[in-house]
């Protein structure tokens, strides 16, 4: 007997399926993601909503701290965004960096150019071997490379804005309004612990949840957060400032550029932004291993940005995603392998065991496919299950 796994469905304004965790279609075919633009762009006073931000500076900078905010950078275009919006405000803030251990030349230049914005910074890094260890275990457990990636990234800012006592940590979009569209987290301004459980790509756990006898709590320090009880303690608040000003990829990437930002100039690292991602070896990876997870990578998620901001069609999309072909990052890949001391058969033998078959079924000639996928006449050999599938059947264990 041939199981079936049953159809994605996508949305009829973008690209994205109904497999995104957290998106929802409502009986027209239109995801939440798009519903929550469309509202944000014509029911938000976006003047009132600034005016906002302009009052809540001023009352940090009355409480005269050394620092007031801490915004979370990468050197990335938003974190540039996010600095240059804090300096305009007259603010005095302190950046902050989770180095990551694959950071890329371009993304050193990008940052050292943040920092003579005009800032003081930290770089924070993690024991490569605490870091290298969680990773594969990650990797193993849940299928991705990232959770240790994003406990630090949001755990890192926090501790430090309490124990200096910083009152305002400055975050920059609220990805529950614009990847997924919830209607009641989508709209708040404040990051807390419940909002990183659901939305920090962190597979709802905490540092304590990977504490193991060779992982002690002890190694795992910088992945663990204040409480809200602490923070409020401390009287620390964490904001987004996509909840004041419109957030837009292109608007924050010309404000970037315009302070000295630099994009790829060999084109989309992953995704189709070649000014996004562009400050880390291993970021392709996380968002290629959700091809096996839900049936989408990043470039679906940038390309329904682009149709949901009226700068392209939907169907430029689909002739774009056709166009792209096989997004296996195979270089990256070999880059995150050889940084875990595995084999690269290794890995997509690990990551084969995630491929889920609510989306994937084997067809008559064995090969994984998606039924009633976005693109009829999808190379199923050649694209990106093709790369997994043939490499995972090669076997290989540890490097």
């Amino acid at each position: 007997m041939t199981y079936t796994a049953p159809s994605l469905r996508y949305c009829q304004r973008c690209i994205l399926p109904d497999t995104r965790p957290g998106l929802e279609l409502d009986a027209e075919g239109i995801c939440s993601a798009c519903r929550a633009h469309r509202a944000a762009r014509t029911d938000i006073d976006w003047d009132a909503r600034g005016a906002c931000f302009e009052k809540l500076a001023e009352r940090v900078k009355a409480l005269a701290r050394p620092y007031d905010c801490l915004v979370p950078v990468s050197g990335g275009k938003d974190s540039h965004w996010q600095t240059i919006k804090c300096l305009e405000a007259g603010l005095h803030p302190l950046a902050v960096t989770w180095k990551t251990p694959g950071r890329t030349d371009l993304g050193q230049a990008n940052l050292t150019n943040l920092i003579e914005l005009g800032v003081d910074h930290l770089d924070a890094q993690i024991n490569p071997r605490v870091e290298r260890k969680f990773m594969y275990r990650t990797l193993v457990e849940v299928g991705s490379t990232a959770v240790p990636m994003h406990l630090a990234i949001f755990s890192i800012p926090m501790t430090i804005a309490a124990k200096l006592e910083i009152p305002l940590i400055v975050w920059g979009e609220n990805s529950a309004r614009e990847y997924v569209g919830d209607a009641e987290d989508g709209d708040s301004e404040r990051l807390d612990s419940a909002w990183v459980a659901k939305y920090g790509v962190v597979h709802g756990t905490t540092a304590r949840d990977w504490v193991s006898d060779d992982l002690t709590a002890s190694e795992l320090t910088p992945y663990f957060a204040p409480d809200e009880v602490e923070l409020e303690r401390k009287g620390v608040e964490g904001v987004f400032l996509g909840q004041f000003f419109q957030w837009d990829p292109e608007l924050a990437y010309e404000a970037a550029r315009a302070r000295g930002f630099q994009a790829a100039s060999g084109g989309a690292r992953t995704g189709t932004y070649e000014y996004a991602d562009v400050d880390d070896d291993f970021i392709s990876v996380h968002h290629w291993i959700k091809w096996l997870k839900f049936g989408f990578t990043r470039s679906y998620d940038n390309l329904s940005l682009e149709i949901r901001n009226g700068r392209i069609s939907r169907e430029q999309a689909i002739e774009t995603i056709a166009r792209l072909g096989d997004e296996t990052p195979l270089g990256d890949i070999e880059s995150v392998c050889a940084y875990l001391g595995i084999s690269v058969e290794r890995f997509f033998e690990v990551v084969e065991t995630f491929r889920n078959q609510d989306v994937w079924r084997s067809d008559e000639k064995g090969r994984w496919v998606i039924e009633d996928f976005l693109i009829e006449d999808w190379d199923w050999d050649g694209g990106p299950a093709g790369s997994a599938g043939r490499a995972a059947s090669r076997g290989g264990g540890l490097g």
